[in-house]
């Protein structure tokens, strides 16, 4: 920096800071601004022209003000013309000016600009380094477009001085951080990587957080870095603190660097290169052997850097995943850490183990330190450190020592923090039914969550408990009585009540032989806990009451003088008067042959992914939970090497529930039993509950939260429940589940259609106030934690699912769940406020750009203007396709925050296969219609590199989710995929067949689709292609 001249002292700043330091109270400063306001106006406005010394001390001036936080609303023109200057610090005062008081709006931009052209094309290192800080400071789009041609040119010029260069490096990371759509390196790209290898470590250490950022956004044009990054942390690591002396920091060799390297790395899988994997190997090898050694200095500065350095490559090593031997070792590294006095590295090695726990390499290492972390959930003082501890329990846990980390989360949870207590009682729950191979272990275990924490135990817990006992017919006499003895304690929480209601209601029978628990004693014990409940639980014991009926007829009587009296009868809540009034007509009107047939026991629920994994997940983000997708290793580390199968494959009704974490998770995976999804009693009352002989094919339908039903099935108006007009198909001619190709979740998930997917339904033109029934009152579901949503494009995102989050700040999270049926759709779009502040005059519509609007219905309905603080707020779209379109239509949202109104243009995910409809063929049927769809015009074929890992069953899922029927032993390459569907428009329906041929060992795939209609056959291919 140049040398301050004796003049540049400015008295008078001096003076005028010490004047205001002196102020007595608010008025007498306020007072003295003022005054000084009034002097340096009149100075900028006098005759007399000012010298640069007198500009630059009221600019100064003018700056403090501003600081003490005043506007100022004058002497910007001063400040420019302070650029002009030649003199360090008139200059510098000028740019410190423009850099906190002008906006990107101002008009004196185009000025500013040509100041800065004229620093920069300069050559002297002072003023271009000034202008680089000014541009990088202000950051605005207006500067990225005059400037980031300039930045990249003077960054890679040989003849640049290293410091301007480091100002350059930065300055371009700035730009693209702002206006990542203007800094396009094009031909810089090498010259750039190639700032690796400056022997300035300043310049290098610029550059490498500069190609870090561009190599996330495109890694192929910088993938030569990595062998150059290797180089580069190879020299560091391996030089002696004294040679590299001035990026030296407490006898760490240039640890932000190495930081820096490490980190660039891992935007790139292991090098192919042998040589440079092996240097690699080697750096990171030296790495963990300088942790081991001795401190070299007892400052906290020395150990910092030194596990800074450490930790990042740890996260290298475990992004990499391919090295055994160096899992292993960080395993034992971080190992130690679990008993190191700092907390924070406590901290840090809980949260690096629990991604080591699941690789297939250091799981065995990460299960060795169960004990340490068992004790430190115990004795850790810190709360952030033992939820770490419950993280890692929940990680390194499997078939091996599920019981007694069970049995540790119990035992904490009783005395954990009520932060973490939810989460504890899903993890707890989730372990329990995964690794169960005794399922009165895991009845015993979900009673135990309830009793100890009932008020964390939440709905999807108590329904999946139910799920697992009405599908596992050797634990249902054992759940009885488990449930029976539970609810003799004198104080239950409410949720035991409920699932002792609905458990007795079902298999009360099967414990009824014994004298201490017989059909009366059952009831009265279920009633005792009746008028400490609230409504919807003495709901479900009405709906039990009924079955105990059904189930013992000698308990009618006094069951009909509970249903008779009149604090049911007349009930001041309508759903109990009701289900009051119902039942005990049903009970005297209907012999007992009709009773038996409507009060059946349900059928066995389908296999899904759980709902309490999917609340977990919205709780977490996928990133933080315990990766399930490879259950083989698990398997193959809990049976000493080699996949047991057999409990899984032998008897379905006694496997263990699939968690895989991937909704695209193909029907067929599913039992055939094709079971309805529950709908509220308010559609049950459109449907007589008649009388139906044993044989007969019938739809059960859940009460609300009660027991079944059966109603009627045949297709008449009276049970059309949805009202659509519809035939709903019964068990006995329902197509096999493989055929059906929706996507299907837990039946008592959150997620859940109000009919069976896979149930056909013949959807006619529907009137609006009927479109309501289309699709369920879906639950507002909470965003708040679901992953941020990448940089692709919601329409990329979407095409293969329907549930999401759409669009993510710091104000708004936009949320979807969507549903399609032939050419028409429902999409609910909620909107969930993250701030505590209202949103005002809330608006969104959606607009359809140009020939859009003739392609593509959508209706919103209005929504409410106001959303609360910590709200949700959600809308309904009502969507058909006309005809064939490739844009998408644009939500628009408007509201008012704090007094500033927000605008925000977000995509919706409403993309042409949307409106795919699956269709089942044999071989001779698909090559026919192949051959007669062979005009070229209707064929369109793409050749691509795989962007994700070719896993056969995830492509099965992908092509299912798009919406295809899936066509097994057509194709005479097993190897291939071929599916086929129709394309459902108002005006026309589109045929389709589909052929994607992988290969896998040069990573790259072929796809060829053939339709009726070349522009569809194109959108078709360009949206399916994008998602391998």
């Amino acid at each position: 920096m140049p040398a301050v001249s004796k003049g540049d002292g400015m008295r008078g700043l001096a003076v005028f800071i010490s004047d205001i330091r002196n102020c007595k109270s608010k008025e007498a400063e306020i007072k003295r601004i003022n005054k000084e306001l009034a002097n340096i106006r009149s100075k900028f406005k006098g005759d007399k022209a000012l010298d640069g010394y007198s500009k630059k001390k009221y600019v100064c001036k003018l700056l403090f003000i501003f600081l003490l936080g005043h506007d100022i609303d004058f002497g910007h023109m001063e400040a420019v013309n302070l650029l002009s200057s030649n003199k360090y610090t008139e200059k510098q005062i000028g740019y410190l000016f423009i850099s906190v008081l002008v906006n990107s709006n101002s008009d004196l931009i185009s000025l500013i600009n040509n100041a800065l052209k004229n620093d920069l094309s300069s050559r002297n290192p002072t003023f271009m380094n000034l202008a680089l800080h000014c541009i990088a400071n202000v950051g605005s789009r207006e500067m990225a477009e005059a400037f980031a041609a300039e930045v990249p040119r003077i960054l890679v010029a040989g003849d640049t001085m290293d410091s301007v260069k480091q100002s350059a490096a930065l300055c371009l990371l700035r730009l693209n951080r702002t206006s990542p759509d203007l800094v396009l390196m094009g031909e810089w790209t090498a010259r750039v990587v190639h700032l690796l290898n400056d022997q300035h470590l300043g310049v290098v250490t610029a550059a490498t957080s500069l190609i870090t950022t561009l190599a996330q956004k495109s890694p192929e044009d910088f993938k030569t870095s990595v062998s150059l990054a290797v180089a580069r942390l190879s020299r560091i690591v391996s030089s002696a603190s004294t040679d590299l002396q001035d990026y030296t920091y407490y006898f760490v060799a240039a640890p932000w660097l190495s930081v820096k390297l490490l980190r660039l790395l891992q935007c790139y899988p292991p090098p192919e290169d042998g040589a440079i994997r092996g240097r690699l190997t080697e750096c990171l090898e030296t790495i963990l052997n300088k942790a081991q050694e001795p401190p070299k200095s007892k400052k906290v500065q020395h150990s910092n850097a030194k596990n800074a350095v450490l930790f990042e490559a740890i996260s290298l090593i475990i992004h990499h995943d391919s090295e055994p031997t160096l899992l292993v070792r960080a395993c034992n590294q971080l190992g130690q850490f679990l008993q190191h006095r700092e907390t924070n590295l406590r901290y840090l090695a809980l949260e690096s183990m629990c991604t080591l726990a699941s690789s297939e390499f250091s799981h065995e290492a990460v299960k060795t330190h169960i004990e340490t972390v068992i004790n430190a959930l115990k004795s850790e003082r810190d709360v952030s450190v033992r939820q770490r501890a419950v993280d890692l329990l929940y990680a390194m846990c499997d078939r091996s020592n599920a019981k007694q980390i069970v049995a540790e989360m119990l035992s904490y949870l009783e005395t954990a923090d009520y932060s973490i207590r939810e989460e504890i009682v899903l993890k707890v729950a989730i372990l329990a039914e995964k690794y169960a191979v005794d399922y009165t272990w895991y009845v015993d275990t979900i009673l135990n969550l309830i009793r100890f924490a009932g008020d964390y135990v939440s709905d999807e817990v108590w329904y999946r408990v139910i799920q697992i006992v009405i599908n596992r017919d050797e634990v249902q006499g054992y759940a009885a009585k488990t449930v029976f003895e539970a609810l003799q304690a004198p104080a239950c929480h409410e949720n035991l009540v409920k699932v002792g209601g609905y458990i007795l209601g079902e298999f009360g029978n099967l414990i009824a032989g014994d004298s201490r628990s017989s059909p009366l004693i059952q009831f009265d014990l279920l009633h005792s806990k009746f008028h400490l409940c609230s409504v919807p639980t003495r709901a479900l014991l009405l709906s039990a009451y009924i079955k105990f009926i059904n189930l013992f007829p000698e308990v009618k009587g006094t069951i009909q003088e509970v249903l008779r009296s009149d604090s049911q009868l007349r009930n001041a809540d309508v759903e109990l008067q009701q289900r009051a009034v119902e039942y005990l007509r049903l009970s005297c009107i209907a012999s007992t042959d009709i009773l038996a047939t409507v009060l059946e026991e349900m059928p066995p629920f389908p296999e899904r992914e759980s709902s309490i994994l999917a609340k977990l997940k919205r709780k977490k983000g996928p990133g933080n939970l315990h990766p399930d997708l490879d259950e083989n290793r698990k398997e193959r580390s809990a049976n000493g090497g080699t996949a047991d199968h057999s409990s899984t494959t032998s008897n379905a009704k006694s496997s263990p529930l699939s968690f895989v974490g991937d909704l695209l998770a193909p029907a067929s995976t599913a039992p055939p039993t094709n079971r309805p999804r529950p709908v509220s009693s308010s559609y049950l009352l459109q449907a007589p509950l008649t009388p139906m002989p044993p044989q007969a094919s019938a739809v059960p339908v859940l009460l609300s939260t009660g027991p079944l039903f059966q109603v009627a099935a045949s297709p008449t108006p009276s049970t059309d429940l949805l009202g659509l007009g519809s035939t709903i198909t019964t068990q006995n001619s329902a197509p096999p589940a493989s055929k059906g190709t929706s996507l299907l979740v837990d039946v008592f998930s959150e997620n859940i259609a109000a009919f069976p997917v896979e149930t056909p339904v013949a959807v006619g033109p529907v009137a609006d106030e009927n479109f309501s029934s289309f699709l369920p009152n879906t639950p507002q579901v909470a965003y708040a934690n679901a992953t941020l949503p990448t940089a692709e494009e919601p329409e990329d995102k979407f095409v293969c699912k329907n549930n999401g989050v759409l669009y993510e700040n710091q104000l708004l999270q936009i949320g979807l769940k969507s549903e399609f049926r032939q050419n028409l759709g429902r999409m609910y779009v909620f909107f969930g406020n993250k701030t505590s502040t209202q949103f005002m005059n809330f608006a969104a519509s959606v607009v359809c750009q140009d020939t859009l609007q003739a392609q593509l219905n959508v209706h919103a309905k209005p929504a409410d203007p106001t959303v609360d603080g910590g709200a949700q707020l959600q809308q309904i779209l009502n969507i058909e396709c006309v005809s064939d379109f490739v844009d998408a239509p644009v939500l628009n949202i408007q509201f008012r925050y704090g007094g500033t109104l927000q605008s925000i243009a977000v995509k919706l995910p409403i993309t042409l296969n949307k409106f795919f409809q699956p269709t089942e063929m044999t071989s001779q049927d698909f090559f026919q219609r192949w051959k007669q769809l062979g005009a070229p015009q209707q064929e369109v074929q793409k050749i691509f590199k795989a962007k994700h890992s070719m896993d056969t069953e995830v492509t099965k899922a992908k092509i299912m989710g798009f919406g295809a029927a899936l066509l097994d032993g057509v194709d005479p390459n097993p190897s291939n995929f071929v599916g086929a569907g129709v394309i459902h428009t108002k005006t026309t329906q589109v045929g389709c067949l589909l052929r994607l041929e992988p290969n896998t060992q040069a990573q790259m795939y072929r796809l060829t689709l053939r339709t009726s209609r070349d522009t569809v056959s194109q959108r078709l291919c360009d949206l399916l292609s994008e998602q391998f």
